[in-house]
């Protein structure tokens, strides 16, 4: 009798948990980006692969990358950037119908991919590296399949 209320209890509990993916607008738990940094810098030059859900709060274009960033300032230690190739920025861009770089401000997204610790070399007058140096946490997305808005706070 035991065995079975004990039976009972167990999937009346796994049928109580909350799912992580929201229905239809429902809250959505972020990723701590201080435990992707950590993680990302201890397994380097080795990516730490997961599903994270993270805040935009910026973003910023190199030559044809998009960056979204976890903070207003890229170089700012705990901010964690998602890299959008450039063969899926057109794909996001008529899907939402406005520039990547505009639309994800604000949002919430959930990206899955290897977070990983990138060296960023400063660069001399020379277009040289100076020698100096920091590390960012990039999350490379390659395609759009990988990342999906999951709360507007906009």
């Amino acid at each position: 009798m035991r065995f079975f209320i004990l039976v009972l209890l167990l999937i009346l509990t796994g049928c109580s948990a909350a799912p992580n993916h929201p229905a239809s607008g429902g809250f959505v738990a972020k990723s701590d980006t201080m435990e992707i940094i950590r993680k990302a810098a201890a397994s380097a030059p080795y990516g730490v692969v997961g599903e994270y859900v993270l805040s935009i709060q910026a973003t910023g274009k190199q030559g044809h990358v998009v960056y979204l960033n976890t903070e207003l300032d890229y170089r700012d230690q705990r901010n964690v950037t998602v890299a959008l190739h450039p063969n899926i920025i057109p794909q996001l861009e008529a899907q939402y119908g406005v520039r990547a770089e505009e639309f994800f401000i604000g949002k919430t997204i959930r990206v899955e991919g290897a977070a990983q610790r990138v060296r960023i070399d400063f660069i001399n007058d020379q277009r040289k590296p100076s020698g100096k140096y920091y590390f960012q946490t990039h999350i490379r997305i390659l395609n759009a399949a990988q990342i999906e808005v999951v709360n507007d706070s906009a």
